[in-house]
C-alpha cells in the first residue's frame, strides 16, 4: 500500500517538472549589442558621439564678413564694386567727398539739377575725361545713379536709374565700349552728404563710376 502511494507521488512530481517539454515555450531577456563608433570604441550611455569633423571645419571666425559673399548674380557684383570704395568714405573729408563722389580714383562724379536725368553741359568736360581715362584701362565700370531724398523712394529709385542710363549712352557716344559699361541704382538710399540744404542735395544728385 506505501509502495503504491509512493509511486503515485513520484509520477504526479514528474508530470508536473519543468524538465518535462510542454506545449509552450518560455520568452527569454534580450540584451541589446553596447553600440560602437566607427573607431571600435564603447558609446556610452546618455553621452553624445564624438563623429569626426569634415573637411574644412566650420567656425564662426572663418565666415566672410557682411556684404562680402559673391554669388556671382549682376546685382551683387554691381554692388561690390562699390564696396571697396565705399569702406574708406567714413575716413574722407567733405572736400574729397565733393571732387570724388564715391568715383573710383581717376574718375569724376557727374551731377544732376533737381528732379532732371539728363547730362547737364556744363558736365561735358568730366564726361569727355572719364571717357579718355575708360578707354585706357580694361576695367568694366559701374555708373551708380543716385538722388537727393526728397520725393518718394519709388520716384527717386526710378530717376537715379534715368540717370544712370544717361551717362552710360554718353559714354557709348564717346567711344566707350556698351559691354564695358553697366549701371546700378541706389536712389536716395546712398547719401554722400546728410544735410537737409541746397547743398547736400546737390551733391547727393549724383552719378558715380566705379571700376571693377
Amino acid at each position: 500500500m506505501k509502495k503504491l502511494i509512493t509511486n503515485t507521488l513520484l509520477t504526479s512530481v514528474l508530470i508536473g517538472s519543468p524538465l518535462i517539454p510542454t506545449s509552450g515555450c518560455g520568452k527569454k531577456s534580450v540584451i541589446p549589442p553596447t553600440p560602437t563608433t566607427k573607431s571600435g570604441s564603447t558609446v556610452t550611455e546618455g553621452k553624445d558621439i564624438n563623429y569626426p569633423l569634415a573637411d574644412g571645419t566650420y567656425s564662426e571666425n572663418s565666415l566672410s564678413v557682411e556684404g562680402t559673399l559673391d554669388d556671382s548674380s549682376p546685382s551683387n557684383i554691381e554692388h561690390l564694386g562699390s564696396l571697396s570704395i565705399d569702406a574708406t568714405q567714413g575716413e574722407q573729408s567733405d572736400e574729397y567727398k565733393q571732387k570724388h563722389g564715391r568715383s573710383t580714383p581717376g574718375l569724376t562724379p557727374i551731377y544732376f539739377d533737381f528732379d532732371q536725368a539728363s547730362v547737364r553741359p556744363d558736365m561735358a568736360d568730366r564726361m569727355i575725361t572719364n571717357a579718355e581715362y575708360l578707354q585706357g584701362v580694361g576695367n568694366t565700370v559701374i555708373i551708380e545713379g543716385n538722388c537727393d531724398d526728397r520725393g518718394t523712394k519709388e520716384y527717386n529709385l526710378a530717376l537715379a536709374e534715368r540717370r544712370a542710363i544717361n551717362v552710360k549712352d554718353y559714354l557709348i557716344n564717346l567711344g566707350v565700349d556698351p559691354l564695358r559699361v553697366r549701371t546700378v541704382s541706389y536712389g536716395e538710399e546712398r547719401p554722400l552728404f546728410v544735410g537737409q540744404d541746397e547743398f547736400s542735395w546737390s551733391q547727393n544728385r549724383r552719378a558715380d563710376f566705379v571700376l571693377e
